[in-house]
């Protein structure tokens, strides 16, 4: 996720990216042991992975470089957003893993892409930096390509996905993987497709990666804290990185830069941000919401900077067997951060955040992960992907994080309407968010949505 400078230093929102990458110096090989998805007796195989990035910004640059298991700080450009920062002098880890083409709308967001890159010694030519609407069907024409990582706005993420699959790429992608029910559908069809063709689709959930989250999720499953008996989650942080418009910038061209406060584009950040809880949730449930009730609004943005999302959002979900899980998230300054999981059942509470796993129990000593033997979940996830591409046993996680996704949208879509929203209902909708072509120009955005007034469509 994207911070900026502006987050109050007690923001739990700004905490995970940049504490998590001063702490990670840990010991990777006795830590990868223990971890599900990594299979290790294939470590040493060196088939050769040659990723193309799509969307360049903060987090693609991110990404590309965590995939690279580069060792960088967050730093905080002019622009707002967050990037990465490599040492002058490092140099790529595993040669066999290489950045081979880029992917942007804006050129400058490549070439400060590119600089990284350079940095480490893995130098993209010119003619492999593609822009435009149409720039990354370039890139996935691009033969030796076997892994894209999809990091653009949300709303260009489920048809980005599926093109990728069909080339025969290996895909990451960020999470949210869709704004909207068409999209969360894509990237089932998506998930499908890699299967019938033994390719590999990670989300940007990492936690799923995380072994504090990895071990503490063996143990609920086992019944460590009995029957669950109800849940709750937060994301309770400060605004995050704003662009503020520029003179001769199109409407489109300012949110597409802007893009987390448009609902097209990022989904809100119920599902662009919370998605990450709301993940953890299904995956500690074992199982999806069937209906969410809840009520949000708009309190503390700003118009017309902050586009059209809410800043608050209160959601009370469903899940099978009558178990209730409690939502909230909120991006407002100076409010109390708090950025965790707990799932309360009939012997003990597991109670999980970025840093901290443990597990009280209604009698007994409590269980508490040792973190000094954790990874760097935003590496790990990568490493996952390519020891299981190399294993010939590629990982698929499409249909969960599209479920978490859908998670978030009903959330949203209930609170916009003020209506309780069932799991079918949601996924069967076919309201398509976002302009029917996409071109530089004229783009209006709708009001607030008003609880009462707005329908899902």
């Amino acid at each position: 996720m994207n911070n900026t400078s502006d987050v109050p230093a007690v923001t739990a929102a700004a905490l995970p990216r940049r504490s998590f990458l001063k702490a990670s110096a840990l010991a990777a090989g006795a830590a990868l042991a223990e971890a599900p998805f990594v299979l290790t007796s294939h470590a040493a195989n060196d088939d050769p992975i040659r990723i193309g990035l799509i969307g360049c910004g903060g987090r693609g640059t991110g990404a590309v470089l965590d995939a690279l298991g580069a060792a960088t700080k967050v730093i905080y450009p002019s622009a707002g957003y967050h990037t990465e920062d490599v040492a002058e002098g490092a140099a790529l880890k595993d040669k066999s893993i290489q950045v081979v083409a880029l992917c942007d709308l804006f050129q400058d967001r490549i070439d400060r892409c590119r600089a990284q890159l350079q940095k480490l010694g893995n130098d993209i030519p010119n003619e492999r930096c593609f822009t435009g609407f149409d720039g990354y069907q370039q890139l996935l024409a691009i033969p030796e390509i076997n892994y894209v990582i999809q990091a653009t706005p949300p709303h260009f993420r489920p048809q980005h996905a599926l093109d990728a699959i069909k080339a025969g790429k290996n895909v990451f992608i960020e999470k949210p993987a869709a704004v909207d029910a068409p999209g969360v559908r894509t990237i089932m069809e998506a998930g499908r497709l890699a299967k019938e063709k033994n390719l590999g689709i990670v989300a940007g959930t990492q936690r799923r990666h995380q072994l504090g989250y990895v071990e503490q999720m063996k143990r609920v499953h086992d019944g460590a804290i009995g029957d669950v008996l109800y849940a709750h989650c937060y994301w309770n942080g400060g605004v995050i990185w704003v662009i503020e418009r520029e003179p001769g910038w199109t409407d489109m061209e300012w949110q597409l830069r802007n893009w987390n406060y448009f609902t097209w584009l990022g989904g809100d950040h119920i599902v662009e941000q919370h998605v990450h809880n709301l993940d953890v949730m299904n995956w500690a449930l074992q199982a999806h919401p069937i209906k969410a009730y809840g009520m949000g609004g708009r309190q503390a943005r700003q118009y017309p900077i902050h586009g059209h999302i809410y800043d608050h959002f209160a959601v009370a979900y469903e899940y099978p067997n009558g178990v209730m899980m409690f939502s909230q998230c909120r991006q407002m300054n100076g409010a109390e951060g708090r950025v965790e999981e707990n799932i309360i059942g009939t012997k003990g509470r597991a109670a999980a955040s970025f840093t901290n796993n443990f597990i009280r129990f209604n009698e007994g000593r409590p269980w508490r992960y040792d973190k000094r033997a954790e990874t760097n979940p935003y590496q790990q996830e990568h490493q996952d992907l390519i020891a299981s591409i190399r294993a010939g046993e590629p990982l698929n996680e499409a249909q969960t994080v599209a479920e978490s996704t859908l998670t978030g949208i009903m959330g949203r879509e209930s609170c916009y309407s003020g209506q309780s929203i069932e799991w079918d209902q949601a996924l069967n909708s076919n309201m398509r968010l976002g302009p029917t072509q996409y071109k530089f120009g004229p783009l209006p955005f709708p009001d607030v949505p008003m609880p009462g007034k707005y329908k899902m469509g």
